[in-house]
C-alpha cells in the first residue's frame, strides 16, 4: 500500500470563494470573528485608560490626549462598532440557539437587523458622547 494519492488536477483541492457565492451568513460570521479580534486588542486602550487613571493626573492627561487625537478617535470609534456588531451579532447567534431565525429569508432579515442595530447604536453612542 502507497501513501500516495491520486487526484484528478482539474478537481479543486477543498472549497472556496472562486465556488462559493458570497451571502449575508458567510459575511455575518467572517465579521463576527473580525469583531471579536478587534475588541481583544481595543480592550488595550481601556486598560490603559484605567491604569493612567490610577496613576494619577500626569498619566491620565497622556491618555486623554491620545485619545482626543484623531487616531484616537478614529480606534475608538471603531471599537464601538466592533463593540455593537458583535453584541447584535451575539443576540442573533443566542436567538439561533432556540431553534429560531433559521430559514434563510429570516437569516438574511436577521444579518440586516444586525447591521442597522450597530449603525443605531453605534450614532446613538456618539451622538451623546459628542453633545
Amino acid at each position: 500500500m502507497t501513501s500516495e494519492t491520486t487526484q484528478d488536477p482539474a478537481r479543486p483541492l477543498s472549497p472556496h470563494l472562486q465556488i462559493y457565492k458570497w451571502q449575508m451568513p458567510m459575511t455575518t460570521s467572517i465579521l463576527h470573528r473580525m469583531t471579536g479580534c478587534a475588541l481583544a486588542i481595543g480592550t488595550l486602550m481601556v486598560v490603559w485608560m484605567l491604569a493612567s487613571a490610577a496613576c494619577g493626573p500626569e498619566a491620565y492627561s497622556v491618555f486623554t490626549g491620545f485619545a482626543g487625537s484623531i487616531i484616537g478617535r478614529l480606534m475608538l470609534f471603531g471599537w464601538t462598532v466592533a463593540l455593537y456588531y458583535h453584541l447584535c451579532n451575539g443576540i442573533r447567534h443566542l436567538t439561533w440557539d432556540t431553534v429560531h431565525l433559521f430559514k434563510i429569508e429570516q437569516a438574511y432579515l436577521a444579518g440586516y437587523a444586525v447591521f442597522a442595530g450597530t449603525i443605531i447604536l453605534t450614532i446613538l453612542t456618539w451622538w451623546s458622547v459628542l453633545s
